[in-house]
């Protein structure tokens, strides 16, 4: 049984190495909250709220997630022990939504549960394999600079590069990143920009061998997904759209996407993720592990996650160094030849850096 003896909430805050651009936002820093659970027997474990500082990708912030962590769901963790993690789902049932929050101390009490038993996050939960290919996100709409970072990640080895579109940077900008990388496994990320009366631009994108352009339509949106997905030939990936197991059952339905991107904190945790990879896997339909421009503490269960066999794209898994000049785990995410190795340690498999926490801390609370 788990049995929470105290919670540590700590705001902190980094600035990106370089900014990261989409269709709703310029992202120039991030903030976020690293949560640690200490149980009675003296057993930590750490989980990250990625909710950015200001509601552009979902409606959850990091003073929301703060104050949901702190008022409502550790008091409703704290009521009785849990003996599984897969239980905490369960216990927030009554709550709506907040899916950011209820990740940052589900996965805590993952890692919390892996370490107790001795064994790796990875392997605990059905992993099939000990490395995960590495994928990237490029956030500049300038050409030339994409390129630029494009070539480098190449270099790098990254097995798969996803850039942002919107109206207006769209065509053109793919045309130039295909002519000069013909063979890459290149995707496009739309947040939303796109409405379904945009359906013959974005067909114009299907003579460029997309792996799937994801999210073009409204974040709340499966219907019209479904019209879009049947005029075009590039698969249509679903993000913001999918939140529980019930979104992805009716899109399923309805045909409105082909591939699914999986993210932890916007579905509510690890074990509601691996729901929704073993949904897909049931149907045929591959998935990715999304990444939220994170801190180490959350890469390091999306590449837990990945390691299921369903994940058969390169998920948003890429170094430490991809955002930060330095990482508040150790050892720091590292991609060799186009792969990370999983570690062997239990739990994540990664130790908090504390001493550079404090410094990056701006604020901390103990419960």
């Amino acid at each position: 049984m788990i049995g929470i003896e105290k919670v540590s909430l700590s705001v902190i805050k980094m600035p990106l190495k370089s900014p990261f651009e989409n269709a709703l936002e310029k992202v120039t820093e991030r903030e976020a909250i690293l949560l640690e659970v200490l149980d009675k027997e003296g057993v930590a474990g750490f989980g990250e709220a990625v909710a950015f500082s200001t509601p552009w990708y979902t409606e959850e912030t990091v003073q929301t997630c703060f104050h949901m962590l702190k008022d409502v769901l550790v008091p409703l963790l704290r009521e009785k022990p849990v003996a599984h993690p897969k239980e905490v789902s369960g216990r927030f049932r009554s709550v709506r939504r907040n899916h950011m929050a209820k990740a940052a101390i589900e996965t805590a009490i993952w890692d919390l549960y892996a370490k107790k038993k001795q064994k790796p996050l990875w392997q605990l939960i059905g992993g099939a394999r000990d490395h995960v290919d590495a994928g990237v996100a490029v956030g500049s709409h300038d050409t030339a600079e994409a390129l630029r970072q494009i070539a480098a990640f190449v270099d790098e080895g990254y097995k798969r590069v996803k850039v942002k579109i919107k109206p207006g940077h769209d065509e053109a900008f793919i045309r130039e990143i295909r002519h000069a990388f013909p063979d890459l496994a290149l995707m496009a990320d739309a947040n939303s920009a796109y409405t379904l009366a945009d359906a013959p631009r974005l067909k114009r994108l299907d003579r460029y061998g997309l792996l799937m352009i994801e999210q073009p339509l409204a974040a709340d949106d499966i219907v019209e997904h479904a019209a879009l997905q049947k005029q075009l030939e590039t698969p249509v990936c679903l993000d913001e759209s999918i939140v529980t197991y019930h979104d992805a059952e009716s899109a399923l339905r309805l045909g409105s996407f082909r591939v699914l991107n999986i993210k932890i904190g916007r579905v509510g945790g690890l074990y509601p993720a691996i729901r929704l990879h073993d949904l897909c896997a049931s149907r045929g339909i591959p998935v990715w592990c999304g990444g939220m421009i994170e801190f180490g503490v959350s890469r390091a269960f999306n590449l837990a996650l990945a390691s299921l066999p369903g994940f058969t794209i390169p998920g948003d898994i890429s170094s430490s160094s991809r955002f930060w000049e330095k990482d508040i785990i150790e050892p720091e995410i590292t991609v060799e030849n186009g792969q990370i190795r999983l570690p062997d340690r239990p739990g994540t498999g990664f130790e908090i850096d504390r001493a550079y926490v404090e410094k990056i801390r701006t604020y901390t609370e103990t419960i």
